[in-house]
């Protein structure tokens, strides 16, 4: 076999629950990632076990830079290298060696075996295609008689210049080709050895001895796209072909029996079950999908919209009780497109930027992400109690209550699912009733009117957002209470990235509460959020630091959304201080899950149930029926790909989504073409922050006045 990089790395392992020191290499040809317990046991051939790459998925961990996993065969592999920069030169190494040997794997599956004559018709194309650039290039040559400019002969001068130089390294490529396949052949009849162009099992394996075919064989310098240039320097990329002991491919990957490969309890466990025992390494499917992957499940769901309507129910409403919507099942389909997500996964990269792939539609959440960022006001009792507190003090833990309770909310089902990416201009309107105080006199019926939600009352929590920008995606949305003299102002864009078996979504942007009455804000930001198990049943686990800060009372927050480790620990777990001005002990801690329960120890020793998100109920927002809707809000946008979906048909839902985008495209091309700039419909840019038109501030200012 042949090594392209070797090196120590530590791998986890059950048995010792921690990481082991191994002395790993990388052989391209053979696809295998093979790893022993020193460099002198590599060298006596006492191999402890190997990762078998093809149709292999990496996989990174947003939150630490020197761990990356490997999971194929039903089976997630732990890795730990020194810093980022080994884990980079590893990452980039295997992902070469992977798409080498799935790309083998699928022409296998497909029938097709490259022959010598097929190697034969591409060198014929390629010196036709060679042609036919050599009779342009001499173009070139009238173009410049005919030029009479200076400046545009110029021009054609070092275009010819370039295209030249590309022709000439053109040339050099064919006849390496050329020389490659006579060596092989020669090699071939001479010694028996097997062809480059038609290896056995997609494996070249010559003889170590032969220096002739040895330079043919790639090193670190001659990796496909995406491998690795060098590998750690404590053992390095090999400077050249590496003599190895033997070793027979294997049909899986496998180890030694003190050194157990399901590194992941928990993977391990929810791919070996009934449910999901499909191998995550098998071939990737087409990407578009058709009606008879979902017409088992449509009736039912027919049946029960229509019975729904049957009752009185109008088509309006049933989208109107979208808080009432049942997501139990969701997750059968994203088990039974697998294979569109492994079609997916092979089209990106490790770090990849996501904001511009396009998702498959059955993955979407039927909502747009403007109306999930109203799930921060699913406890709207809670928000207004911050204006309600006397002291600073307890003003502050009353953001941090609200802050903390609003997560929870965002998921009904335990599948994660991407809402809709918002259109430029969409607009999202809803409104809560928070229970009305006898003894409160409702304020001028004019001052309500002027509000973002003007068919809401004074009592309620009213609720706008907004798609501002379409590069980079920024929505930005309001909320206020009128009785409480109350608001909130937020934009938030995000950046979604790929890191292997999870997608991190970073939320970039910041929020800001404004206690009128006291003329205190509070400035706060938001965690990032993460798709775990994209290939088994997805879902979604919080990261990040975050700060809750006022300038005029001087206290602040700090609140960390702790990511679960593979080895051990809870999910959804956060930790939090609350902290008086100037002090750098907290007088008050907070721990627990975000969904569930958390804590709080207070500084005279004192503990305490901080929140308990399972007992608190949420209130439901109230959303004008879609016949009373502008056509440029959120569920009256959607209303075809949102029936679509519920209805199962993933083939409509897609055809009405390509419509909303391909509209959206092409008035971005006629506003291009007029030389006009979007205008925003209720939000206005003020620096790097984007902020309400007419916020609550403003017109009460207006009526004082």
């Amino acid at each position: 076999m042949a090594s392209i990089m070797e090196g120590p790395l530590s791998k986890w392992t059950n048995v010792m629950k921690g990481w082991q020191y191994r002395w790993f290499v990388l052989d391209y040809n053979a696809g295998l990632l093979s790893y022993y317990t020193s460099k002198d046991k590599m060298m006596r051939g006492s191999r402890r076990g190997c990762v078998r790459l093809r149709g292999a998925v990496i996989g990174i961990d947003d939150e630490d830079d020197s761990t990356f996993t490997i999971t194929v065969d039903q089976k997630t592999f732990h890795f730990q290298a020194r810093d980022a920069d080994e884990r980079e030169k590893w990452i980039h190494a295997l992902e070469g060696t992977i798409l080498r040997h799935t790309h083998q794997l699928r022409e296998a599956e497909t029938g097709f075996v490259p022959s010598v004559q097929d190697f034969d018709k591409k060198l014929a194309e390629a010196d036709a295609y060679l042609q036919i650039l050599i009779d342009q290039l001499k173009l070139f040559d009238e173009k410049i008689k005919d030029c009479k400019e200076d400046e545009s002969c110029r021009k054609i001068e070092n275009l010819k210049e370039t295209t030249c130089s590309m022709v000439e390294s053109i040339k050099h490529c064919i006849v390496l080709l050329q020389i490659a396949k006579d060596q092989s052949n020669e090699q071939q009849h001479a010694n028996g050895l097997i062809s480059t162009i038609n290896p056995v099992d997609g494996i070249f394996q010559p003889p170590l001895d032969n220096p002739v075919v040895n330079s043919t064989m790639p090193t670190q310098n001659t990796l496909p796209t995406g491998s690795g240039p060098s590998g750690p320097s404590s053992g390095g990329a090999s400077p050249g072909l590496i003599p190895l002991p033997s070793h027979s491919v294997p049909d899986f990957s496998y180890s030694s029996s003190e050194d157990e490969f399901y590194d992941a309890d928990e993977f391990y466990q929810s791919t070996t079950s009934p449910k999901h025992c499909k191998d995550p390494s098998g071939p990737a499917a087409a990407l578009p999908l058709s009606n008879k992957d979902t017409a088992l499940k449509r009736p039912d769901t027919t049946e029960s919209l229509n019975s729904s309507m049957s009752n009185g129910t109008t088509e309006a409403d049933a989208f109107d009780s979208h808080d009432d919507r049942d997501d139990d099942g969701e997750g059968e389909s994203v088990e039974e497109h697998k294979s569109v997500i492994m079609h997916l996964l092979s089209q990106v990269r490790l770090g990849m930027d996501l904001t511009k792939v396009v998702l498959p539609t059955f993955i979407l959440e039927r909502r747009s992400l403007l109306e999930m960022y109203a799930d921060f006001f699913a406890h709207p009792d809670l928000f207004v109690s911050i204006a309600e507190q006397e002291e600073p003090r307890d003003r502050m833990v009353q953001v941090v209550k609200w802050y903390l309770s609003a997560f929870h909310a965002g998921r009904k089902g335990s599948v994660a699912k991407k809402p809709y990416n918002p259109i430029l201009g969409e607009v999202f309107y809803c409104h809560w009733d928070l229970p009305t105080e006898a003894e409160e006199p409702p304020p001028p019926t004019e001052t309500i009117a002027e509000g973002p939600v003007p068919w809401s009352s004074s009592n309620s929590v009213c609720f706008v957002a907004e798609q501002v920008s379409h590069h980079p995606p920024i929505s930005a949305f309001y909320a206020e209470c009128l009785n409480k003299k109350i608001q909130f102002n937020a934009h938030i864009w995000t950046k979604s990235k790929f890191l292997g078996m999870s997608i991190g979504v970073h939320n970039i942007g910041q929020g800001c509460v404004s206690c009128l009455e006291h003329d205190e804000h509070y400035i706060l930001n938001f965690p990032n959020g993460y798709g775990r198990s994209i290939l088994t049943v997805p879902w979604v686990e919080l990261g990040g630091e975050c700060n809750i800060s006022c300038s005029k009372s001087g206290y602040s927050a700090n609140i960390m959304f702790h990511t679960k480790p593979f080895y051990g620990g809870k999910k959804h777990r956060i930790t939090a201080e609350i902290f008086a001005p100037n002090d750098k002990k907290s007088y008050c801690s907070i721990e627990g899950e975000w969904n569930g329960v958390m804590y709080a120890k207070w500084a005279n020793g004192e503990n305490t149930v901080f929140i308990d998100t399972r007992r608190i109920g949420i209130i439901k927002k109230k959303v004008r029926k879609l016949e009373d809707q502008l056509d440029y809000e959120s569920r009256r946008l959607w209303r075809d790909v949102t029936l679509n979906l519920r209805l199962r048909d993933i083939d409509s839902a897609t055809d009405a989504k390509h419509r909303l985008e391909e509209k959206q495209r092409s008035e971005a091309r006629e506003r291009k073409e007029n030389e006009q700039q979007w205008e925003t419909r209720l939000f206005h840019e003020d620096g790097e922050v984007w902020v309400y038109d007419e916020p609550l501030l403003k017109r009460l200012v207006s009526h004082r006045q």
